[in-house]
Order: structure tokens, then C-alpha cells, then sequence
């Protein structure tokens, strides 16, 4: 007779998970000890803090599409995995928590690192809010239905993160109940959308002049790309993406229009905004998506009819009223729309849009004028975008890039060409610093063949800077590429724009002089056993530092010095983020957000509250 722990390890295994990420404690030592023994024995790669536990298991899952789990004691250590948690849920990214707890026969009475004041027990209800399903393991004989359960609910429908929650005594108990067939779990293939929706939509796309699809996350989790490159080259139609949409399709396909939102792009927010049908798959039309559904930036819809493909009923229509609702996976959805569309149709349709394509060709000639200046940057500091296009000069098309958040996701998404799926791994909703580096980790031992860089500013390196330790331990080869611009200076940015001053986003030096404050990253970097770091000198060397670093064989960095001059050093702004300034701040700008802030469509949100400043001393 085994343990509950054999039987999880098992599961793991049978399920498809090829290692286990986290940190052990007395909480979850019994799950440990079982998984190294002969049956369930299933890798354990150690990490340094469990936010990155769960972080590389959500890279894993954003690579791969199989999910795998995080273990984690109780109390502290388990509280360490919201942040990672969030950020999955955020973006609907499937993997397991597996934490430990109070033995059963001690709930309740405030034992090391238990929380009971409320409920007994308390984290998971901490839980509740940051997973799709959380279980809460009771009995022995309970394990392998929570097991199958929770990977039912990790894989069916929307994909999120679960939470099993296991007991001291239930680890080490015995069952006699084996592990469960998970084929015989779930059901057989995926949800197809209704032929009325269908037939409504092709009418819709038929008849459009000037069509335009929004690829979002969803498009990615269902490995929709060949079916949307099939139709998008039958019927003509341009398509934009969102931070998690990119990849969705190759972005040299005459069709890629960019990126749309904020940050977005000339051709996507001016192809998207001027659409007659606008096309969703798997996009939930955020603010950031959406430019804060400010008329006319990003979106005009409903002047603009909109299809809305999505896995989730609850998304449709929540932020844009529909023409045509579809409930779906993504690729049969567009594999029966393009199978309700005969050559004939097709052929005019693309025909009739051939002034649509001519003024796609021009917006990208305007906008690659308009980003010259950044790309071709040519001193220390540079720019972020020149630093990309070294980079993209040397990554092979299925390299893989992990983007952190300010600048360096901005930049990235609007100006790295990304050409496969699953190749661009970003916190597109959520997004937590402390993310793009386990999340390179969890993406190099996920597809170890593929080139792995992390793009990353040094105010989000410093949030989880004790993984490379982790993949010093493992020899696991990523190249760190830092964009030291020595602070939170997308924040600066933003505070100097709608305040007129920044507080605390600089990294500074003591004193009148305020130097820049950084630190010695090369030299950090080999402190923890990497031998190839270093900084970058001069804009021509930072191609060929990149390329050997990829070529060392073992984990890298190098560092990039990033002009702080707002006017060049990051993405261009291009789009609506609706951001209230203070009543300070210079009138230039209250005048720009009153003006927004009157265009955006609030269609069922209450604004009843809202005081907008309109002038000085002036509010209404």
C-alpha cells in the first residue's frame, strides 16, 4: 500500500507533468520524500522563492499547453505563490498549486503557520480569488478524485491555475485507491460553436470592406494559428494582436497590421479603429486592448460590428456589444468559417478589398518612418528599441523571448517581430514584476531546444534576481538581457506626465548631484557562478554580445544601458490609457484627459462619481 504522496506523484506523472517546481518545508516534506521513491519519483527543480515556483510552471504551461505543478509548504511559503497565482489566473494560464496544511486532528488551533481565525482552514479561502478550482484534501481515499478533478478543471473550458490544499497527515496516509484514467475524466474533443453563429459571422466577414481580426491570448491557448493564417489569406483580412496575441500570426505576413491598444501601433489602432467588422478571438477588450474604449483610438464599435469568438460566454459582450456572439474554441471556430466560405466567395471578397491592403502597406511605411529614430539609436545609453532590433537579428524565428513589465513589455510588443506561437511570453493582464525571469526558466526547460532570452529592465530583475541561482544549480542556458535604465522609469514617466514631477521611480544616488544609481549586474551575475556576463560598450557590439551569449552554452547576461530620455528611449505612446491626472498637473494634460475621457464608451459602468478636471481650480 502506498502513501497520499505516491499516489499525487503518480497522478503527476500519468497526467503528463515532467518535473515538479518549488521549495520544500515541514509542511510538504512528506509529498517531497514520495516523490523520490521508485513509481512516483517525478524531477523537483528547486527554486529560491515560491512567487517563482509558480511563475516557471505558468511559462511551462504558456510554451507547452501542459500544465505541471508547484509544491510548496504551508504558511509563508505557500502565501509566497499570490503573486504567481494572480498572474496565471489574470491571463488564464493553467497549472497546480499543491501546498501543504495543519494536520487535520490540529485545525483550528493556531499551529505554526497556520491561519484559523476566520476559517478552518484559512488559505484556501486566500486562494478562492487567484484560481480557477481550489480542493481541499481531507481524506486519503479523496486523492485521486481531487487529482483528476482539478486537472479537468485546469484543461476544460477557460484554463486556469488550481489549488490543492493537503494536510500533514493525509500526505503520509495510506490509500489503496490508484490513480485514475484522466482520458476517462475529460471530455472528448472541444467545444465547437453553433452553426447559426457561424453562418451569421461569414455573412458578416463576406460583406465587410474593411475587416479587421483582433488576435488575443486566446488565440494562442488554442493553437489557432494555422487556421487563422488560412483564412486571413483567403478572405484578405489584416490582423492585430494584443500583448498576449502576439505570435498568433507571423508578424512579416503582409497581413500583420500590429499591434493594437496601448502601446499600440499606427497601423493597428488606425485599421482597428476604422474597421466596418472587427473579428475577436480570445480577446476580453481590456484597457490596455481597447485604449480604455476610447471612441475612435483603438476601437469604434459598435459603429465597427463586432464578432466576439471566445471560449468564456462571460467575456462576450462584457465590454463591447456584439453583432455575433460565438461561444467556441478558437481555431474550430475558424476552421468552420472558413469552411462555410467557397473559393468563389473568397477570391471577390479579397479582390474587393485591394484598397484596404494598399493602405496597410502605407500606415507601415508611416510608422516605420515614425520609429526610425529609435531603432537605429546609435550611443550609450541607448535606446530600447535599437537594443530589439539587434537582438531580433540574431534569434532564430523560434526563439523564445520572456518580457517583463514597464518599458521593456511595451517596447517589445510593439516593436520585436514575433513569427511563432508560443514564442512571446508576457504577463499580459496582471502584470507583476518579478515574472519574465522564472517565466525564461520555466520556458527554457520547456522546450530545451529553443533559444531562450529574457527581456528585462533592472528595477524588474532585482524583484527575483536570486533565480539565477536556480539556473546556475541546473545549468539551465538563458541569456538575461537587462535594459539598465537605473529605475521604475516607465512610472517616472508616467508621474512627470500627469503630475508634472516623479517621486521614488529613479534609482539615485544620495546628494545634490543625483547621479544614477545602479548595480554592478555583470559582476552580480558571476557571483553566482555565471561565467559569461557582461556590460555592453558601444550600439555595434550589442548584436554580437547576444549571439555569444547564446552560443556560451550555459546561463548569461548582458547588460544594455537605456537612455532615460523620454522623447526615445522606450516604445512609442500610441493610444488611450485612461489615467486621471492631478489637479496639479500642467492643463495641457487635464484638458487631454477630460477630452478622453468624454470619448471613451461607458457602456455599463457607473460614472455617476466621476469629478473630471476640466481647468484650473475647475471640476465637473
Amino acid at each position: 500500500m502506498k502513501t497520499v504522496g505516491h499516489l499525487i506523484g503518480r497522478a503527476l506523472k500519468a497526467y503528463g507533468v515532467p518535473y515538479i517546481t518549488g521549495l520544500p518545508g515541514h509542511g510538504n516534506w512528506n509529498l517531497i520524500d514520495a516523490f523520490n521513491d521508485p513509481g512516483s519519483d517525478i524531477p523537483i527543480v528547486q527554486t529560491m522563492h515560491e512567487q517563482a515556483a509558480v511563475h516557471i510552471a505558468d511559462a511551462h504551461y504558456r510554451v507547452t499547453g501542459q500544465p505541471i505543478a508547484a509544491c510548496t509548504s504551508i504558511g509563508p511559503g505557500a502565501a509566497n505563490t499570490i503573486m504567481g497565482l494572480a498572474n496565471a489566473h489574470c491571463d488564464s494560464t493553467a497549472l497546480m498549486l499543491i501546498t501543504g496544511a495543519a494536520s487535520t486532528h490540529m485545525r483550528g488551533h493556531g499551529v505554526m503557520q497556520e491561519m484559523d481565525r476566520e476559517n478552518t482552514p484559512d488559505f484556501t479561502k486566500v486562494t478562492e480569488q487567484v484560481t480557477k478550482r481550489n480542493f481541499d484534501m481531507i481524506t486519503p481515499d479523496s486523492a485521486p478524485f481531487i487529482m483528476h478533478r482539478a486537472f479537468n478543471a485546469m484543461m476544460t473550458g477557460r484554463p486556469g491555475p488550481v489549488h490543492v490544499d493537503i494536510p500533514l497527515d493525509v500526505q503520509s496516509a495510506n490509500t489503496d485507491i490508484d490513480v485514475q484514467d484522466l482520458e476517462k475524466r475529460l471530455p472528448t474533443g472541444r467545444q465547437r460553436a453553433d452553426s447559426q453563429a457561424i453562418e451569421a459571422a461569414i455573412e458578416l466577414l463576406l460583406n465587410a470592406e474593411r475587416p479587421c481580426i483582433v488576435a488575443g491570448g486566446g488565440a494562442i491557448t488554442s493553437n489557432a494559428s494555422p487556421a487563422l493564417k488560412r483564412l486571413v489569406e483567403r478572405l484578405g483580412i489584416p490582423v492585430v494582436f494584443t500583448w498576449n496575441g502576439k505570435g498568433a500570426l507571423p508578424e512579416d505576413h503582409p497581413m500583420n497590421a500590429g499591434t493594437v491598444g496601448w502601446p499600440g501601433s499606427l497601423p493597428g489602432n488606425t485599421l482597428a479603429s476604422t474597421a466596418d467588422v472587427v473579428m475577436s478571438l480570445g480577446c476580453r477588450f481590456t484597457d490596455w486592448s481597447a485604449s480604455s474604449w476610447r471612441k475612435g483610438v483603438s476601437f469604434s464599435i459598435p459603429e465597427s460590428k463586432l464578432i466576439h469568438v471566445d471560449i468564456d460566454p462571460r467575456e462576450i459582450g462584457k465590454n463591447y456589444p456584439v453583432e455575433v456572439g460565438v461561444v467556441s474554441d478558437i481555431s474550430l471556430a475558424l476552421e468552420d468559417i472558413d469552411a462555410g466560405i467557397s473559393g468563389e466567395q473568397a477570391r471577390k471578397a479579397y479582390e474587393r478589398r485591394s484598397a484596404h491592403h494598399d493602405k496597410l502597406v502605407r500606415l507601415w511605411a508611416e510608422w516605420d518612418e515614425i520609429q526610425e529614430p529609435r531603432r537605429s539609436h546609435d550611443k550609450i545609453p541607448t535606446t530600447m528599441l535599437r537594443t530589439l532590433r539587434e537582438l531580433r537579428k540574431v534569434l532564430p524565428r523560434n526563439g523564445i523571448v520572456t518580457v517583463g513589465s514597464g518599458h521593456p513589455q511595451s517596447s517589445t510588443k510593439q516593436d520585436f517581430p514575433i513569427y511563432e506561437p508560443r514564442t512571446h511570453i508576457t504577463p499580459g493582464s496582471y502584470s507583476p514584476m518579478g515574472f519574465a525571469l522564472p517565466a525564461a526558466i520555466g520556458a527554457k526547460l520547456a522546450k530545451p531546444d529553443a533559444p531562450v532570452v529574457c527581456i528585462i529592465g533592472d528595477g524588474d530583475f532585482m524583484m527575483c534576481m536570486q533565480e539565477l541561482a536556480t539556473c546556475v544549480a541546473y545549468n539551465i542556458p538563458v541569456v538575461f538581457l537587462v535594459l539598465n535604465n537605473s529605475g521604475y522609469i516607465s512610472i517616472r514617466d508616467g508621474q512627470d506626465a500627469l503630475m508634472g514631477r516623479n517621486i521614488i521611480s529613479e534609482f539615485s544616488m544620495p546628494g545634490e548631484n543625483s547621479e544614477p544609481y545602479s548595480v554592478k549586474f555583470p559582476a552580480l551575475a558571476k557571483s553566482f557562478g555565471f561565467d559569461f556576463a557582461t556590460q555592453v560598450q558601444r550600439v555595434d557590439e550589442i548584436g554580437s554580445t547576444i549571439k555569444a551569449a547564446l552560443e556560451s552554452g550555459g546561463p548569461a547576461l548582458v547588460e544594455v544601458p537605456i537612455t532615460r530620455d523620454v522623447s526615445i528611449a522606450a516604445s512609442n505612446v500610441v493610444g488611450w490609457w485612461d489615467f486621471p491626472p492631478v489637479p496639479t498637473a500642467p492643463q495641457a494634460v487635464r484638458d487631454d484627459y477630460a477630452a478622453g475621457f468624454a470619448a471613451e464608451q461607458h457602456q455599463g459602468r457607473d460614472t455617476s462619481n466621476v469629478k473630471i478636471v476640466k481647468a484650473e481650480g475647475a471640476v465637473g
